[in-house]
């Protein structure tokens, strides 16, 4: 057993760079959204009108299942929610 070491476990659970760097953003985007809830002290039928989704979506979204959502559902139910998203993309070393 090696003893790599990775700057996310999603680097070290996804199969590639490219899979691993999809799921930092939607686990942020995921992160966000549940404390714009939490935070609101919104229900779920609440957030789910405001996010256009249904109550089941946004209980999927507070338990955290992460692969029933795709960056483009993320970015659009945080935009409903009047969150603004910011993108940073960084050049290799």
């Amino acid at each position: 057993m090696s003893k790599q070491r990775f700057a996310s476990v999603w680097d070290a659970i996804e199969d590639t760079p490219e899979e691993a760097e999809n799921m930092k953003l939607r686990s942020a985007l995921m992160t966000a959204l549940k404390n714009h809830i939490t935070r609101s002290e919104m229900s779920q039928a609440e957030a789910a009108r405001v996010f256009g989704v249904t109550q089941p979506r946004v209980s999927d979204l507070m338990r955290g299942k992460i692969n029933l959502f795709g960056l483009d559902a993320l970015v659009n139910m945080a935009a409903a929610a009047g969150m603004h998203i910011e993108m940073r993309v960084l050049e290799p070393n």
